[in-house]
């Protein structure tokens, strides 16, 4: 089988679509036998380190191109690539449309979607409409993503599978048990950028003067970076917490192991998520998380991992906190929950949905 992986991009950043998208090709590249290939298209990447590409791929990876952000570009390659392809595995839905142009182009080719979040949770245009009845398949990353697809399109229910994201191979660190000897610190990991206000992020420091009022020294951490840093920043200064709440900005992967080992809670209320990586990263790390009620969170934080808020609900969410951070946790149900989403359980349930 010849495979076609198209992509908004892969390596340009760590967003959690990109992130879960190289495990699509790493799946694929270890599905592949005998006379199969992969082949990947990125429209923003600029470049692809090849230490990278490494570490997703395999001999079975014979074409790739990143096409630095041009749509012409991207348009052509996916043509002549999906021309030698059988099927074509596609990253977002606003590419949906090119790969069904591709299948016009071959017929027999099959196209499937992966459905992230708040990218399908909406009315579609006519081309997507289009492209949407001929895929073979639409993975979803939660059942709320897939009931929110079936709102807004009259597909067969038996078209859409959930096929749950799953966490890094590569970034599973050892665990540790909680953290003692420190003081309770609360790590949140978000964009920062204005348009993501849904994040939560103001309503984790508005919390903040009750969670201290109950336990005096704890610190909230925020990890990431963007045009709402400023005013994230102003409202710690407002509510006298700027001495309490560190904006770290950008962190490495190895710092961000070292923030999740020194922390006792992981918080991120966010109102839109489609699923929510990061959480399981936090498992992983034997930490439960903070989350809203909202979207596909509730499919991931369970009782034993974690707790879950109305979303803006701020005296909620400080209640929460304070009781998060004064209970003791069993890391042996946090790790069990991370392994539930493992790559291996994810590439066994994309290969038996490709065989449908």
């Amino acid at each position: 089988m010849k495979s076609l992986l198209l992509t908004p991009e892969l390596f340009t950043n760590d967003g959690g679509i990109a992130r879960i998208l190289r495990l699509y090709l790493k799946a694929l590249c270890e599905l592949s036998e005998g006379g199969d290939s992969v082949r990947f298209l990125s429209l923003n990447d600029r470049v692809v380190d090849s230490t990278d590409l490494r570490r997703y791929s395999s001999k079975n990876l014979v074409e790739w191109q990143a096409c630095s952000r041009s749509k012409l570009l991207y348009i052509r390659a996916a043509i002549r690539m999906g021309r030698k392809s059988d099927r074509i595995i596609c990253g977002h839905v606003a590419q949906l449309p090119v790969a069904w142009v591709v299948a016009k182009l071959r017929p027999g080719l099959r196209y499937y979607l992966v459905a992230h979040g708040i990218e399908v949770w909406r009315p579609y245009s006519f081309f997507e409409r289009r492209a949407l009845k001929g895929a073979q398949c639409i993975f979803c990353v939660s059942d709320f993503t897939r009931r929110q697809m079936l709102n807004h399109c009259s597909l067969p229910a038996k078209r859409f599978a959930v096929l749950h994201n799953a966490l890094d191979p590569y970034l599973e660190p050892p665990s540790t048990a909680v953290a003692t000897g420190v003081p309770p610190l609360i790590l949140s990991i978000s964009r920062l950028s204005i348009a993501d206000g849904y994040k939560g992020i103001g309503h984790l420091i508005e919390a903040l003067p009750a969670v201290r009022a109950a336990i005096p020294d704890a610190q909230l951490r925020i990890v990431g970076r963007g045009d709402g840093m400023p005013g994230l920043q102003a409202l710690a200064r407002r509510l006298k917490m700027e001495r309490v709440v560190e904006f770290t900005g950008y962190r490495s992967d190895a710092d961000l192991r070292r923030d999740f080992e020194k922390c006792r809670l992981f918080a991120l209320p966010s109102e839109k998520e489609g699923f929510g990586l990061v959480y399981l990263e936090a498992m992983a790390h034997g930490r439960p998380s903070l989350g809203a009620r909202s979207g596909g969170v509730p499919e991931v934080i369970t009782e034993e991992t974690g707790v879950l808020v109305e979303y803006g609900d701020v005296p909620g969410m400080a209640s929460a906190i304070i009781a998060a951070l004064n209970k003791e946790w069993n890391v042996e149900s946090l790790l069990e929950r991370a392994r539930f989403f493992s790559f291996e359980v994810f590439k066994e349930r994309l290969a038996l949905l490709l065989r449908k």
